[in-house]
């Protein structure tokens, strides 16, 4: 605990604060509100009090003296329950007081009229205090005067006699207050699961510093598909606007794949998807009912040595199946050297060297590219290994080409090939390859005796990468959607239709 105390006690000292400030107020203007009403209703009463003793013939005869007098006045002090009634002739000397040490003395009537004739109420040394004169039988000259009064009650007296209970009720209202605030309490340390104001903000400190701290994207989604948080490096992997958060994923430039996999409706562990040139893995968790968490990783290094990978196995691959190929030979060679089939011998020594040497000829004499021509050498044994033929169109025609593009013509044609070959699905068939080279691009296409591509994917397996629906259709996305992201890289494009089986055109610009 802090030391200014738990974040629910400060929320009650505060409430309290405020409760008794309101209350304070409330008494302060019920106080105010009690005393003038007494002010206006005991100033009735007393100048009542004082205008009937005024009015009685005894009072105005001067013939009478302080012992006449007094009865008339005490006895109405005593029904009207006013504090006194003091009788003084004109010249303000008293002749008539319930208070024996104020006989013989001059009254004091302050600011008072009634000298003038004129009857007065106000407040006179703590009192409300009413004077009224006793004029001549003329009616013009004041002979006496009468002054009733009560004395004024202390700050609370008339708030405490009040009859509508206001300190009752003040009290209640404290009361509910205070409880009101001592529940309020409890429940917002139960929400802040216990957790202190400095705890909250060192928790909320310590997850953006982590968020923004590791290397693997992090993006949050609320139920309704809403982008809650977002750390830097998943704004870059995705390509993602300033204001994404708090907008829907189906409203952001993504493809439908990355959309598929945010929303849940593509699972699947390490799922791999393509964003701006770059290979990404996703992983989605769902949390409970408050929505979920994907977890993004560049893998576009790692594809890379993938393909270097791949590219290292298909060259084992394919000795291996020159050396089978090789060695299936010799042994044909070797049996019938044994058979004493010698003419045999050299017509088979003469048909393999004549075949190799014609395709080995024909790349040589159509493809001036070192690079692209050693691959098509090599997957031809591949393709013969795997009982395809593999040959080039009629019109092919490629010269030497610079080192980038040569090894984009490679990553293109060496994955279209492979294609196929997966295509025939270990059928016997045919391959086709055709590169030709235009003013401003050069133009490659692979064609196969396949079943060809399913219509409704034709598209998709470029534009989505590897989806679950490219895999029911036996369709290498991945492959696709990195042949047509070299393509695309140097402002060329790859497609496909089919025409006896898939045809794939790819361009891609000098």
């Amino acid at each position: 605990m802090g030391a200014r105390g738990s974040l629910a006690r400060q929320l009650l000292v505060w409430q309290l604060v405020v409760v008794t400030c309101l209350l304070c107020a409330v008494g302060v203007l019920a106080v105010t509100q009690a005393g003038n009403n007494f002010r206006t209703t005991e100033g009735r009463r007393v100048l009542s009090v004082a205008e009937t003793v005024a009015a009685q013939g005894v009072v105005g005869d001067l013939e009478n003296g302080p012992f006449e007098l007094a009865a008339p006045a005490e006895t109405a002090r005593s029904f009207s329950g006013v504090d006194f009634v003091v009788i003084a002739d004109a010249q303000r000397y008293v002749l008539a007081s319930p208070y024996p040490d104020q006989l013989r003395t001059t009254l004091d009537i302050g600011e008072s009229t009634v000298l003038s004739g004129r009857s007065w109420v106000g407040e006179l040394d703590g009192s409300i205090v009413a004077h009224v004169p006793v004029l001549d039988e003329k009616g013009g000259t004041v002979i006496r005067m009468v002054a009733a009064g009560s004395k004024s009650p202390g700050f609370f007296a008339g708030f405490l006699d009040s009859p509508d209970n206001a300190l009752r009720v003040l009290g209640v209202a404290l009361v509910i207050g205070v409880s009101g605030s001592l529940l309020l309490a409890r429940r917002v340390k139960n929400q802040t699961l216990g957790l202190e104001p400095h705890e909250i903000t060192a928790l909320v400190e310590n997850r953006e510093a982590l968020l923004h701290g590791i290397k693997e994207g992090v993006v949050g989604l609320d139920p309704q598909h809403r982008i809650t948080l977002v750390n830097d490096h998943a704004r870059a992997l995705l390509a993602l606007p300033d204001d994404a958060v708090g907008r829907s994923v189906e409203d952001l430039d993504l493809n439908e794949r990355i959309r598929d996999l945010l929303t849940g409706r593509a699972t699947g562990a390490d799922q791999i998807v393509l964003r701006q040139g770059k290979v990404l893995t996703l992983n989605r968790m769902p949390i409970d009912v408050r929505g979920a968490v994907v977890t993004l990783r560049d893998r576009t290094d790692l594809m890379t040595l993938r393909d270097e990978l791949d590219a290292s196995r298909h060259a084992t691959d394919t000795l291996r199946a020159q050396a089978h190929e090789f060695s299936n030979r010799l042994h044909t060679i070797s049996g019938l050297l044994e058979l004493g089939e010698y003419e045999e011998v050299r017509g088979f020594v003469s048909r393999i060297s004549s075949a190799q040497g014609e395709w080995r000829a024909e790349v040589g004499s159509r493809v001036g590219d070192p690079a692209v021509a050693a691959l098509l050498i090599a997957k031809a044994s591949l393709a013969a290994e795997r009982g395809v033929g593999l040959r080039m169109a009629p019109d092919s025609e490629l010269d030497r080409v610079e080192d980038a593009l040569s090894t984009d013509l490679v990553t293109v044609l060496g994955n279209l090939v492979d294609n196929a070959l997966d295509a025939l699905g270990g059928e016997q068939g045919w391959i086709e390859v055709g590169v030709w080279q235009e003013e401003d691009e050069v133009r490659v296409e692979v064609r196969d005796s396949g079943p060809g591509v399913a219509p409704e994917i034709a598209e998709e397996v470029f534009k989505h990468g590897f989806t679950t629906k490219a895999a029911a259709h036996g369709q290498r996305g991945l492959g696709l959607a990195l042949i047509r992201q070299a393509c695309v890289r140097r402002g060329g494009s790859v497609e496909v239709h089919n025409s006896g089986g898939a045809v794939f055109t790819a361009r891609l610009p000098r």
